[in-house]
């Protein structure tokens, strides 16, 4: 094979549905919206990747952070740099330019690094009766998304947050259609929607029956992405992975949502009791240890695709790595509290202040 030849060819064999059906984890690190709106590169309310055209630098920064915290994808930043997006910013002329810079730096941080390159297509917002001709518009969304993520040579193709099984669907015969020659990772997001008591999308299709409809249409991988947090996404997978056709996708929010508010978009503050959705979430935030926790659980249930979404960062990821037994380069600064002037008992820690040491130690809470 030529040289020349860019890195993910030489690892074709080593793709994605190889790793899976070798009985791999494949980790995808995802987030990128809430990462660039706290780092204040990015509008809360529209949500709209601007920072891509603006701060490309950022972008593959972020991209590489990800990888070094341990995740096995590059996923190019393309969620919601769609037609109607653009649209709604004025920007619809940056189009084309915003995905393809996207998708080549995540195909270069990718062969670097020697990981897996995702593109990105996502829910559009118009799936809705009101829009006209709103199946063909998104059927022209999709489209010219995928021809420009098998463009840039990804490996594999991620669908996902559809809270309507109907556009999932869409979007997969779109995969098959557009991007037939790649993998293709369809996740619903699940809100509040019930049949019969049951969780289901908002066009009313049990979980289940969804998840083996979208496998019998060609999708490669199902699941869940965002809205859930790991305590509550679980019991939705624990029943899927029983019966599903095709690996199980798991890829939560960060934030603790509970029996009462099962997303995130209905979460409340605990002491104030106002919305938290989407800017004041930090209250709820899943702490290290809630992920390494999900990361166990997952591997008990046997899925093998996971990834954290909304509220992700670097650290978190590295625990979710760590929680599989991998050790990432950024495990090379995984807390050794050992050291730790008040809490350690490293024989190289000076004697010099013991005494106020005896004292804050009194403050510290006993595990029983």
């Amino acid at each position: 094979m030529p040289a020349s030849k860019p890195l993910h060819y030489l690892c074709i064999r080593h793709g994605l549905m190889e790793r899976l059906r070798d009985g791999e984890t494949v980790i995808c690190a995802e987030g990128y919206l809430f990462v660039f709106e706290r780092r204040g590169y990015l509008t809360a309310g529209s949500f709209v990747p601007e920072v891509v055209l603006e701060h490309p630098n950022l972008v593959q920064q972020q991209y590489e952070e990800f990888v070094h915290a341990g995740s096995d994808v590059v996923l190019a930043f393309t969620y919601y740099a769609h037609r109607e997006k653009m649209a709604l910013i004025g920007r619809e002329d940056d189009l084309e330019t915003i995905n393809k810079r996207a998708l080549r730096i995540a195909r270069e941080v990718a062969d670097r690094t020697g990981t897996l390159m995702a593109g990105n297509i996502s829910n559009t917002n118009i799936f809705v009766d009101t829009v006209p001709d709103y199946r063909e518009k998104i059927w022209q969304i999709f489209k010219e998304q995928l021809e420009w993520i098998v463009e840039a040579g990804a490996d594999y193709v991620v669908a996902e947050t559809f809270d309507n099984f109907g556009e999932a669907l869409l979007a997969t015969q779109a995969c098959k259609e557009f991007a037939k020659d790649i993998p293709c990772v369809v996740t619903l997001t699940s809100h509040q929607g019930l049949v019969d008591g049951k969780p289901a999308t908002m066009d009313g299709v049990k979980y289940n029956e969804a998840f083996n409809r979208l496998a019998d249409a060609g999708a490669d991988v199902v699941g869940l992405n965002c809205t859930r947090g790991p305590a509550t996404m679980l019991p939705i997978l624990e029943k899927a992975v029983k019966v599903c056709k095709v690996p199980i996708a798991a890829v939560p929010v960060t934030y603790r949502t509970t029996k009462e508010h099962p997303n995130f978009i209905s979460s409340i503050d605990p002491i104030s009791g106002e919305p938290l959705f989407p800017v004041n979430l930090d209250c709820i935030q899943c702490n290290r240890k809630d992920i390494h926790d999900f990361g166990k659980r997952v591997q008990e249930l046997g899925i093998k695709y996971v990834g954290l979404c909304c509220g992700n960062s670097a650290h978190l990821t590295r625990s979710l790595a760590e929680s599989l037994g991998r050790k990432p380069p950024a495990s090379r600064y995984t807390p050794d509290l050992n050291k730790h002037w008040l809490l350690g008992k490293d024989d190289k820690l000076p004697s010099l202040g013991q005494e106020s040491k005896m004292k804050y130690a009194q403050i510290i809470p006993k595990v029983e």
